[in-house]
């Protein structure tokens, strides 16, 4: 499958079609692992509780210190 990045305000998105999202197993509240070996990015739906614990706390520390500041840029 190619696809294309599309433009989200003053970021790029990737769209994942529905298809993939269900043999996946995941949907918007899944969080997901990005990583790259610098030539190839890899995404892949957060299982291990224990790391998904940690990217909600991280996510909500962030959320907290810079979350009215994200909200003006994406405005």
């Amino acid at each position: 499958m190619i696809k294309k990045l599309a433009k989200h305000g003053n970021s790029l998105a990737l769209v994942i079609d529905k298809g993939v999202l269900e043999l996946l197993e995941i949907d918007e509240k899944t969080p997901l692992d990005i990583s790259t070996d610098g030539k190839v990015l890899i995404i892949a739906p957060v299982r291990d509780e224990k790391r998904r614990k940690q990217f909600e706390e991280a996510l909500e520390k962030a959320n907290q210190k810079y979350g009215r500041a994200l909200k003006k840029l994406a405005s």
